[in-house]
């Protein structure tokens, strides 16, 4: 998946690979931090910028703090406020370490400022993600979905459904094992999606190789892609999930980056989580998502309410496209 965004979004190779790969989550830090650190001590740089909430965050924030080296957090402050999640341990453990945490809202902002954090490290430049989505959204516009659809079924999978116009589908992504790992929480999902949510949309599902093993395993898999209004997707590249997003009358979601861009795009949301790390996309705070958790009761309600909402795209402060320059100019002028 990552040479495949690098190739959509023209990014040049990096001139270091580590080489770290998957494994478990120690695995993943500890061989990220052994081969980071020879980095460090071979090129000797000023600052280390880490992004997001990954283990090579965590891991190259605490290394480069090790060797004297300055950090520079963007996407610092965001907070699910769930520790089980491996992704809060990352976010915490790296804004306390950082020297100039980046935030793209101001909650984050209220978020560090609540933990102790120096208010002089703290600069709001907003949200940087964005700037990938209006530096490509002309790009993804010109694309079909039906040539979408064509490139990048599930192998072995016959297409049965009709091909939607925008705003005659609906688009799935799923991933979390907090929704599909069990079959009793899984199960009423799908039931709810082919019993209820067809007899309105066409539904486009992306389907995550770990969702797709379950749903395998649970004896769900074939009636899904027996079913007529149902296109089942390999994972898809940037531009083709951002045309879809583009397009869609609703997205059902377990994705953080995704909310931001239904927010953005003005696609109504359900975001099948009991929490995010983006308040600022929820509908209480201005954007576009709703949390629903995996309680089919109250998808439902809320998928009711979504389908007769029409699309309001919503753009929260400083999400203009412009922070990578604003991130480079704290980094610049920081003292």
């Amino acid at each position: 998946m990552s040479k495949a965004f690098f190739e959509d979004l023209g990014i040049p190779n990096a001139d270091i690979n580590l080489g770290v790969g998957s494994g478990t989550h120690a695995e993943q830090v500890g061989n990220t931090m052994i081969e980071f650190e020879k980095v460090l001590k071979a090129e000797k740089p000023d600052w280390v910028v880490v992004v997001g909430d990954v283990n090579a965050t965590l891991a190259c924030s605490v290394t480069a703090k090790k060797e004297w080296v300055k950090v520079c957090h963007i996407e610092a402050g965001l907070r699910s406020g769930d520790i089980t999640m491996p992704e809060e341990v990352n976010r915490l453990v790296t804004d306390r370490l950082s020297d100039l945490l980046l935030t793209p809202d101001h909650i984050s902002n209220e978020n560090l400022a609540k933990e102790g954090t120096d208010t002089n490290r703290i600069k709001f430049v907003g949200n940087i993600m964005i700037d990938t989505l209006e530096t490509n959204r002309d790009k993804a516009c010109k694309l079909m979905i039906k040539d979408i659809i064509a490139n990048n079924l599930v192998s072995n999978y016959s297409l049965t459904a009709d091909i939607p116009l925008d705003e005659q589908f609906g688009v799935i992504t799923l991933h979390r094992p907090s929704n599909v790992d069990k079959k009793e929480v899984l199960e009423p999902i799908i039931r709810f999606l082919l019993d209820e949510v067809t007899k309105d949309l066409t539904l486009l599902w992306p389907i995550h190789p770990r969702t797709k093993k379950q749903l395998q395993s649970f004896g769900l898999f074939d009636e899904i892609a027996a079913h007529p209004r149902m296109i089942l997707l390999e994972p898809l590249g940037y531009f083709d999930m951002l045309r879809l997003n583009m397009g869609a009358k609703i997205m059902l979601t377990d994705s953080g980056g995704l909310q931001e861009e239904c927010t953005i795009l003005g696609t109504p949301c359900l975001t099948l989580r009991w929490n995010t790390e983006r308040p600022v996309t929820l509908k209480e705070h201005g954007g576009a998502s709703v949390l629903v958790g995996n309680n089919v009761a109250r998808i439902r309600e809320e998928y009711k309410i979504a389908l007769s909402k029409s699309r309001t795209p919503i753009r929260p402060e400083l999400w203009d496209g412009k922070t990578a320059g604003r991130c480079l100019m704290e980094i610049i002028n920081y003292k």
